[in-house]
């Protein structure tokens, strides 16, 4: 991969992770409600995702999945509901006190993994991503070397940075008001993600 084509995937990948989505809201919500080093496991788990997408994508396997319309519909139908499902029980749950300690680490970086993987519409990146910077040309694994390091080190500053937004949200949300209210956006937030996510089309590779 030239300078100029990593450049230009760099930058794809930064717009890739830092337009808000559901993996963006979870660790808002993760950084105002859990210690920072807590949160910090959702990052972790979208870290795994991220790096099981992307040697899956190499592998061809995500471009088989949304060549499939059945199995994408299926996904695109189970995800969706989740999302509903947690935006819904946020915003019942968001005139509680939010739990600090009622989270096991377990219970933060399955469902960040979770959140970060039921989501389809996040193939259509990594399809992009392989479908307009991979060279044919040159073989997969050696441009992985720096697709890989580039596309990790990104995500990892991205959702340090949402994390980071939550703890500072978090530490002046002084006002129960204010900390009920906020907690209820997240959760319109993940409920609008679902809705979208159930009407959307099944994403495809361009040559």
């Amino acid at each position: 991969m030239s300078f100029e084509a990593w450049t230009i995937f760099a930058l794809f990948w930064v717009v890739f992770v830092t337009t808000p989505g559901p993996n963006a809201v979870n660790c808002i919500s993760n950084g105002m409600s859990l210690p920072f080093a807590k949160a910090m496991l959702g990052v972790a788990a979208i870290l795994t995702q991220a790096s099981a997408f992307l040697i899956l994508s190499a592998l061809g396997v995500t471009a088989l999945i949304a060549a499939s319309e059945t199995m994408f519909f299926i996904a695109k139908l189970i995800g969706a509901g989740f999302l509903i499902w947690l935006g819904v029980r946020g915003w019942i749950n968001a005139a509680r006190p939010a739990p600090t300690s009622e989270r096991p680490a377990r219970h933060v970086y399955l469902h960040a993994l979770a959140v970060a993987t039921i989501n389809p519409k996040s193939v259509a990146g990594y399809l992009a991503a392989f479908s307009q910077f991979v060279q044919p040309g040159v073989p997969i694994w050696q441009q992985m070397t720096v697709i890989m390091p580039t596309a990790l080190i990104i995500t990892t500053l991205s959702y340090t940075g949402f994390t980071l937004l939550g703890a500072l949200m978090g530490g002046a949300a002084l006002s129960a008001v204010f900390s009920t209210w906020v907690r209820r956006v997240m959760a319109a937030c993940f409920i609008i993600y679902g809705v979208l996510l159930g009407t959307s089309s099944t994403p495809t590779a361009r040559g």
